[in-house]
């Protein structure tokens, strides 16, 4: 048969296929019309094989063709009741379809069939699509081109073909030499898009694609770059001879649909972005589809590095190829229950939280063989073979269609202990950063305004520094550290061992830990990722990835925020973050505000905050926004296990917002008795071995100085050894509230409350020594103050 094309012109869809869309032909054997269909010549239809009506029935008259034939009998001069055969085009989600031309081959007997209709259950087939055609001879093969005009079908249409006679008993068959149906058009990409711009290799033919109209065509190669630039567009297409490279610190943003012809190709490089908006949009891929990411700097083979998949189909032997094969690990967060806390990685156990699993059956080897699943974290090394360059970053490939749309990943909380951490490892499954604002918006839980959120609020990721240790917790032989995690929430950030805090953004192939809330009341549940995380908006920083070699600040520039750091002569950092932002307190909000610390037995040494009638540490501290004044007093926590002379450094990494730009930061030291001005200089100091709750403060008043200068509080207090071990503690009126006692080591030995203006208590504890007082008086006042025990 000769073979008729139409191409249509784009004017109302995004069309990506024309011409011959569909195809049927008869395989010659009675009766199995069901098998006789080709395959689709277009990924975005399916079709149904042809099926007859009841008023049918199957007939071979052995003729030359010797073919499967279609008796179309019985048919009284009229196109009506059941006398047809028909088929069904449904445009896969996504697509549209349109029809120009549906030709026909078929064969008339002498005295059988004398013409054929074609209908549509668009009108339930009430009227003909085009003219009935009429056989002209008795016995002779006929082509027919019956014109359809049938555009934007979103849904399911039918097409039945007709068959009429001028006597009963007539008779006709399609033949079986060729393609007895075809059917002409094109098959698009939402009819949103009215326009078509194509890029040769040189140049668009229709400019620049607009974001809300134009098809993008790649039939050349395009690079964007600093000429030819990042680019928006209602959809895209790459041909078969196109080929599309997204360089760093570019992005291309596709609003619905993205089809790779066979032979074309698409690559993002590290920090490139892919961005798509509508959560529906297709990703039809029959070419190829990479992008690339660098792990940071490592600085030993055995350095962990967090992945998650931006693409599908993706399995863990060709992503992480370069990855030691025994060290690839999921994380079953409905395992980890952290009840027990070593001693020291020596099978010692006592009760309480070290951050480790007590069975050691949290983390999971993953097969090579296996596809990375969407939205799920993945921790590997890199091959200790491959391993060539010390402190170089080593890019992986991930190769694949991209996700799109809504990713579904399953979490859970183990609530055999409820005082530990509900770990999940997840990660970003898009081909470009996400922001965590609209993450934490969608996921995280509050049981009046998103009961159906799971998380608590804060986003840490592996950022390691501090090298394997015997002594570290853990469940291998030498463990890293969990103090190197850098944390994100919405108040403010801190830095991991690298020393780079997150930004706004989780960057596409990163994989991170989030916390099950313990307040949700099941405990299993879904974190969604969905388009709107991704849009254009949020671009472009796609650039950080953990570990990372970079610092930005993050948003809420208006607000105060306040970044300390703890470093050593011997290699210790860590860092803390105070915020004053809107919707905090000086309370304990939730970790959306303020993020946990993760202070294990054998953290080498850790800087934390406290918050007033809370035992936890604090990484981040959110804060009234309005409560920052002169009369401030932040509350810092300090412990360490290093047992050699060390010196340690108190440092301000960062600092932002008008009153913290205007005025001076003190840190008051007060087993030192010293007010040291922060903004100035770093402050250095030196500790036993222990944990330190009271010893700094972070202040705004240089009044607030030491012992010494608050003379006038002081004379308030008189403190009168008795015997018996017990001391008096008076004031000329106001109610003591609490009397902590610490030694001159900054170790506190007693936390007693008060109810009167005089109390006396029993201290045992205490030898023949100096120590200190602190004493918070009901009016506010709070007197520190040396004395001695005989």
């Amino acid at each position: 048969m000769k073979k008729i094309t139409y191409l249509l012109m784009l004017l109302l869809v995004c069309s990506w296929s024309y011409g011959q869309i569909l195809t049927f032909d008869f395989a010659g054997n009675v009766g199995d019309e069901a098998s006789v269909i080709s395959n689709s010549n277009d990924a975005g239809l399916t079709s149904s094989a042809i099926t007859r009506g009841s008023g049918l029935s199957a007939n071979n008259n052995a003729n030359s063709f010797n073919s499967q034939d279609w008796a179309l009998t019985n048919i009284a001069n009229a196109v009506t009741g059941d006398n047809y055969v028909e088929f069904t085009v449904t445009p896969n989600s996504g697509y549209e379809f349109d029809i120009t031309s549906i030709n026909i081959d078929f064969y008339r007997s002498a005295t059988g069939v004398r013409g054929l209709a074609l209908r549509s259950s668009i009108d339930s087939y009430t009227s003909n699509i085009d003219t009935e055609k009429v056989v002209l001879d008795n016995t002779n093969l006929q082509s027919f081109s019956f014109t359809v005009s049938q555009l934007n079908n979103t849904s399911a249409v039918t097409y039945r073909i007709y068959g009429w006679s001028e006597a009963t008993g007539g008779s006709g068959r399609f033949e079986s030499g060729g393609n007895d149906i075809e059917v002409n058009g094109t098959v698009g990409i939402f009819s949103s898009c009215t326009g078509v711009t194509t890029w040769d290799g040189t140049s668009w033919d229709n400019g620049v694609p607009a974001l809300a109209t134009d098809v993008a065509v790649i039939d050349g190669a395009y690079t964007t770059n600093a000429t030819d630039g990042s680019f928006s567009a209602c959809s895209l297409i790459v041909t078969s001879t196109g080929s599309l490279t997204i360089e760093n610190s570019y992005y291309v943003e596709v609003v619905n649909n993205v089809d790779v012809n066979a032979g074309g190709t698409i690559l993002v490089q590290p920090e490139g972005a892919f961005i798509q908006n509508n959560d529906s949009g297709t990703v039809t891929n029959n070419g190829t589809i990479q992008v690339a990411k660098d792990t940071a700097p490592l600085n030993n083979w055995y350095e962990y590095t967090y992945w998650s998949s931006p693409v599908s189909n993706a399995t863990v032997n060709l992503a992480l190829s370069d990855s030691d094969s025994d060290r690839r690990y999921t994380f079953n967060a409905s395992q980890f229950n952290d009840a027990l806390a070593e001693t020291g990685n020596n099978n010692v156990f006592v009760a309480g939280q070290d951050d480790i699993d007590d069975e050691g059956d949290d983390w999971q080897w993953v097969n090579g063989i296996s596809t990375m699943t969407p939205g799920v974290g993945y921790a590997a090394t890199h091959s200790e073979i491959a391993y060539v360059f010390p402190g170089v970053p080593y890019r992986y490939t991930f190769e694949g269609t991209f996700n799109n749309g809504i990713v579904n990943v399953p979490v859970d909380r183990n609530d055999a202990t409820t005082s530990d951490f509900n770990w999940n490892f997840i990660g970003n499954p898009y081909p470009s950063a996400i922001e965590v604002a609209a993450f934490m918006t969608q996921n995280m839980y509050d049981g009046t305004t998103n009961p159906s959120g799971t998380l608590d609020g804060a986003i840490y990721f592996w950022s390691h520094n501090t090298d394997l240790d015997a002594a570290t917790n853990g469940e291998e032989a030498f463990n890293f550290t969990t103090s190197d995690y850098a944390i994100k929430n919405g108040a403010s950030s801190t830095a991991g061992g690298d020393g780079l805090a997150p930004n706004d953004f989780i960057p596409s192939g990163q994989g991170f830990f989030v916390n099950f809330s313990d307040s949700r009341p099941t405990n299993s549940g879904t974190v969604v990722f969905n388009n709107a995380m991704r849009s254009l908006s949020l671009f472009p920083d796609n650039s950080q990835f953990f570990k990372g070699n970079n610092s930005k600040k993050d948003s809420q520039n208006d607000a105060n925020k306040l970044w300390l750091d703890l470093t050593s002569d011997n290699g210790v950092f860590n860092q803390i973050s105070i915020a004053y932002v809107n919707g905090a307190t000086n309370g304990d909000d939730g970790a959306f505000y303020d993020a946990h610390k993760i202070v294990a037995p054998t953290t080498y040494a850790a800087l934390y905050s406290k918050i007033e009638n809370s035992n936890l540490k604090y990484a981040i501290q959110g804060r009234n926004f309005n409560s920052i004044n002169v009369d401030e007093v932040i509350q810092l926590g300090f412990s360490t296990i290093i047992d050699v002379p060390t010196i340690y450094t108190l440092s301000i990494a960062n600092l932002q917002g008008d009153y913290l730009t205007n005025n001076t930061v003190y840190l008051k030291d007060n087993l030192e008795n010293k007010l040291h001005n922060l903004s100035d200089s770093d402050y250095t100091f030196t500790s036993e071995v222990g944990e330190f709750n009271e010893r700094f403060e972070i202040v705004f008043d240089a009044s607030a100085l030491s012992i010494e200068d608050n003379s006038s509080e002081s004379n308030e207090l008189s403190i009168v050894e008795l015997e018996g071990d017990k001391v008096q503690f008076s004031t000329s009126g106001s109610t003591i509230k609490s009397v902590a006692i610490f030694d001159l080591l900054g170790r506190q030995l007693y936390d007693l409350k008060g109810t009167s203006a005089s109390e006396t208590y029993a201290l045992s504890n205490l030898k023949s020594s100096i120590f200190i007082a602190k004493i918070e008086l009901s009016n506010g006042t709070v007197i520190t103050k040396k004395a001695i025990k005989q």
